[in-house]
């Protein structure tokens, strides 16, 4: 394995972004989120930590197996791809839950959904597995907004 210091680094990255989310936004699932209504696909409140605690970590081993392809614009140009992947990420917890602004994130997610489709392309060409990794994100991103949606929809 080459360096388990760097595989370290790249999985706590996206787990430390998450956890800061959650921190921000716990509070909210309890109280403001449970009066809202939901469509009938709204998936129990308790998936949500495992299932994001699993992206994150494939994030993260993704990331670690750009970070080991030869240097260059086009790893670069991934990277930084991945690094805005991750800030919308962020964002869009704070905006629904902490700022209550369901509008805004579904627009935000939407955001979201494209980075993450550019940075699965650029993954992909660079390193196959780093970008099949991500097929779970996106799949979950996917049904994030349309859950976004449908709570925007009914409320």
């Amino acid at each position: 394995m080459k360096n388990p210091l760097a595989l370290f680094v790249c999985v706590a990255i996206p787990l430390v972004v998450g956890g800061t989310a959650g921190f921000y936004t716990v509070s909210e699932i309890g109280s403001w989120y449970s009066t809202l209504q939901k469509p009938w696909f709204n998936p129990p409140n308790w998936i949500f930590g495992p299932v994001w605690t699993t992206l994150y970590i494939l994030m993260g081993y993704s990331c670690w197996r750009i970070w080991n392809t030869p240097a260059g614009k086009t790893r670069r140009n991934a990277l930084i791809v991945y690094g805005i992947q991750l800030f919308l990420n962020f964002w869009w917890s704070i905006l629904f839950f902490h700022f209550q602004q369901i509008g805004l994130a579904l627009i935000e997610i939407g955001l979201l959904w494209i980075s993450l489709i550019v940075m699965i392309v650029q993954f992909y060409k660079l390193d196959k597995p780093a970008g099949l990794l991500q097929i779970p994100y996106i799949l979950w991103v996917s049904f994030a907004s349309l859950l976004t949606a449908a709570i925007y929809t009914l409320n």
